[in-house]
């Protein structure tokens, strides 16, 4: 025989089967007569017969939509399937008697089932609140329930037949080749392990391992240099050696996903402060992708003694900039921009269009002029089309570019209109325009401006994740450097989520910048993560990867492993249960859940916040919290940060398709996890990542 708590669950299906079968039919007899009076008393009040009485009609129709709505409200059963009715079965004994209730997608409580939505269903809280043998005393439905939950399961049914059970005395699963036909595949459920607040904490730097950037904790041996011991003592030889590369000109570092790029780039600045104070000032800037970031760099240069470097992302400077330069312009930014405009306005063909119209067509030096030169380029299909053809043949079809152009003329004539004075005429600009403008200003006028006439001259600038940059926005900072001025660019083109950012390789881009022939330095040693992570990343990628070495990963780790569900609100339990447990053992803890939807986030978070989960958070626009909990938030938020623990969830063949984009943006993922990942799916896994399927 089967262990007991097999035994029991194979009974319960039956007795559930069984009672869904002898229902009545879903679509019952009462249902129908209604439908049809409906369907009839909307053809009525739609044809407009003013001989009828059409608020009388209205009336009727609502009523009977009422009527409807009690008879499928009580018919709920039509919704569970019989092919997976319940993910979850608790056992609640409650005045000395015991009662059995199932969790599954839909209700269904009639006929001697017990069968409710985990979704709304008050009494579904139990489940998600308590572990098997704890005593209750909840409020559900206006009256106080207390109890003892005597079984708490995760079941796993597929084809309406059992095939895994998952308790706290144990996990099966069927096995037709064992001699009961089931296995006992763990004796515990599955857990988070392995590491305790490790990850960085922005708002709380320690030291040694407290003050952790990423960049690892090697170093031994450069303690001997007295000048910087707060910087040595972190880094290791490759490191130090970037960090200490001095004078004028590029330093660019390519890194693997937790090797210290941003380490390397950050202490460098600290490096060159020290010999040369000014330095630390508003002439040296720090240019992020997110806002998260930015946050993360402005607590963490403090530590270094750097207290008056601008952190910037590039959205905001490049606006901030525009409205300096362009103050007739409106303020309002398009949301809903196109992706073939996004792609072609960030591709250097409309920077060379820019450098030819201003070569070919005299003006004065003046902003309205490169105001001009900015309208003329963006309806111009035919320059485009030659500079595409001179520069990037192939990247757009003659089609896409007169399309690209005929929106501009549009949406131009309404931007042309607003400035005439004309207060209601649609006039917004797309975020992408700001590049433009200010390159179109420097091409045409000179030096953007700090204040006045006085030019902004940057001493030093450090360009954090490059490779999601255009080449004509890191053009305009380039623009602002001084003669003698110092530039550390550091990316990982793996790490290239932002399609339409026109970036394709490092050859490409420093070839567009005009500094073809500029050396890249790498680092070889991933940190941050342990090697089965870092295996699994690189696998992930796929023929992305071509001939890149693998790093080197000094840490080994538990393997990366894949839960599958056949329900979002079963793998909501199980997480739940995980969760709870790390929370006690290791409260210091930080754990990202990551999603590859907004939709899904908020899902994910809803159920666990309602399993009363400790420090759970939902993050929105990047504001993270940098302290231990549980983070909620899509992958595209992550760049660039890192956790203990990270769960990449719903990665199925849906959202994680065989494109570049999605190898990618799992690469991402994967790759902010210092101690353990994780991975679930409900639907069938994506292709990407079947060779990992532990569970």
């Amino acid at each position: 025989m089967p262990h007991r708590v097999v035994s029991e669950e194979l009974a319960l299906l039956e007795r559930v089967l069984a009672r869904l079968n002898d229902l009545p039919e879903s679509r019952s007899a009462s249902e129908e007569p209604i439908v049809r009076e409906l369907e009839r008393l909307r053809s009525v009040i739609l044809s407009g017969d003013e001989a009828k009485d059409i608020s009388a009609l209205s009336e009727q129709y609502h009523n009977q939509s009422a009527v409807l709505s009690q008879i499928r409200s009580g018919q709920n059963a039509a919704r569970v399937d019989p092919s997976c009715p319940y993910f979850a079965h608790l056992r609640l004994r409650e005045n000395e008697k015991e009662r059995d209730l199932c969790l599954g997608r839909a209700t269904c409580v009639r006929g001697g089932l017990r069968i409710v939505d985990w979704r709304d269903a008050p009494i579904s809280k139990i489940f998600y609140g308590y572990r098997q043998g704890e005593e209750y005393d909840e409020e559900i439905a206006g009256r106080e329930r207390m109890g003892e939950v005597v079984a708490r399961r995760m079941v796993r049914i597929r084809g309406g037949g059992l095939d895994r059970v998952q308790a706290p005395e144990g996990d099966f699963a069927l096995d037709p080749e064992a001699v009961e036909g089931w296995r006992q595949v763990a004796a515990t459920a599955p857990r988070l392990s392995g590491g305790e607040g490790r990850a960085l904490r922005a708002f709380d730097l320690g030291d040694g391992e407290g003050r952790r950037m990423g960049g690892g904790d090697g170093g031994r041996g450069l303690r001997s240099d007295k000048r910087l011991p707060e910087i040595t003592a972190l880094i290791d030889p490759s490191q130090f050696e970037l960090i200490t590369h001095s004078g004028p000109g590029f330093l660019v570092i390519r890194g693997a996903a937790g090797s210290g790029k941003t380490t390397v780039a950050l202490h460098r600045v600290a490096y060159l402060a020290y010999s040369d104070p000014a330095i630390d000032g508003p002439e040296t800037a720090v240019v992020v992708f997110s806002r998260a970031l930015q946050r993360f760099v402005g607590h963490v240069l403090p530590s270094l003694g750097l207290e008056r470097v601008q952190i910037v992302t590039y959205r905001e400077w490049a606006l901030q900039q525009r409205r300096r330069h362009f103050p007739s312009l409106p303020l309002r930014q398009r949301e809903d921009t196109p992706a073939l405009v996004q792609r072609i306005k960030l591709h250097p063909v409309c920077q060379a269009a820019l450098e030819r119209r201003v070569h070919r067509v005299p003006g004065d030096r003046k902003g309205r002029v490169a105001f001009e030169d900015w309208a003329a380029v963006v309806r111009d299909a035919e320059l485009l089309e030659e500079t595409t053809s001179d520069l990037a043949p192939g990247a757009f079809t003659s089609q896409e570019l007169k399309r690209f152009a005929d929106w501009h003329r549009r949406e131009l004539e309404g931007l042309f209109a607003w400035l005439g004075g004309d207060e209601e005429a649609p006039a917004e600009l797309d975020p992408e325009d700001d590049a433009l403008l200010l390159r179109a200003w420097q091409l045409r006028v000179g030096a953007l401006r700090a204040g006045g006439k006085r030019p902004i001259r940057l001493r030093h600038l450090v360009v954090d994740e490059v490779q999601d940059f255009s080449p004509t926005e890191i053009q305009v900072l380039l623009g602002c450097m001084g003669r003698e001025a110092s530039i550390t660019l550091a990316g990982d083109t793996q790490q290239h989520v932002v399609q339409n950012a026109g970036f394709t390789s490092w050859t490409e881009f420093f070839r567009h910048l005009g500094i073809a022939g500029a050396e890249v330095d790498t680092l070889r040693i991933s940190y941050r993560s342990t090697r089965p992570i870092v295996d699994f990343s690189r696998a992930v990628l796929g023929s992305l990867i071509e001939d890149e070495e693998a790093p080197d990963t000094p840490r080994e780790g538990p393997p990366v492993e894949l839960f599958r569900f056949t329900d979002r609100g079963a793998c909501v339990a199980f997480l739940a249960d995980a969760l709870r447990a790390l929370s006690r053992e290791e409260p210091d803890a930080s754990v990202a859940i990551l999603t590859p939807a907004v939709s899904i986030s908020d899902s994910y978070f809803a159920g666990l916040k309602r399993c009363e989960l400790p420090r759970i958070r939902q993050v929105v626009d990047q504001d993270f919290s940098f302290s231990s909990g549980v983070e909620v938030t899509e992958i595209n938020q992550v760049k660039g940060l890192e956790f203990d623990y990270v769960i990449l969830v719903e990665v199925d063949a849906a959202h994680f398709p065989e494109t570049p984009a999605a190898r990618r943006l799992l690469h991402v993922g994967a790759t902010r996890a210092i101690h353990q990942l994780w991975l679930t799916s409900v639907a069938t896994p994506s292709d990407l990542v079947a060779d990992y399927w532990v569970r």
